[in-house]
């Protein structure tokens, strides 16, 4: 995890990285629920992990993504880690824990998820420092707030 760029002190980036912290630790206590046999607390987090993520990928999709994609440089990349959101999108919604394929899938994708969180906190979150304009940073704040309705970004520092 990158701390060097000075990216996780920037309001926008800092709530991006706490939703992924908070979906994380909803997927580890997931796992640990699927090891234990509890099948309803494994759904509940399940169900926790997607009410994030929707509303974090919005948030991305509509602002960051959507100001640093016209660049030639980022379109490629910002393409791929839309297609791995409309990927577990699609799974998180259909999941039933209690089949051993999707309980294996699940697994999988959790795996996935923190590669896919690295590609955006050790990649496209430190280029944002230097791609986005103060106007792209205020299209990306107002995208973030429209998904997160009620909720205010938390100060820098």
């Amino acid at each position: 995890m990158c701390h060097y760029c000075g990216c996780r002190q920037i309001p926008l980036i800092k709530e991006f990285i706490a939703e992924h912290e908070t979906v994380t630790n909803a997927a580890g206590d997931a796992l640990r629920a699927l090891d234990a046999g509890d099948l309803p607390g494994a759904a509940a987090l399940v169900a926790t992990m997607e009410a994030v993520l929707l509303a974090h990928w919005k948030g991305e999709e509509d602002g960051l993504f959507a100001v640093m994609a016209p660049d030639p440089e980022y379109a490629q990349y910002i393409g791929a880690l839309v297609a791995e959101h409309h990927e577990l999108a699609a799974f998180l919604a259909s999941a039933d824990l209690a089949s051993p394929q999707d309980a294996q899938t699940f697994r999988a994708a959790v795996a996935e998820l923190h590669h896919h969180i690295a590609k955006e906190e050790d990649g496209l979150f430190p280029a944002s420092l230097t791609a986005l304009t103060g106007e792209d940073w205020d299209r990306s704040i107002a995208a973030w707030r429209e998904a997160h309705p009620g909720r205010s970004l938390r100060p820098a520092g």
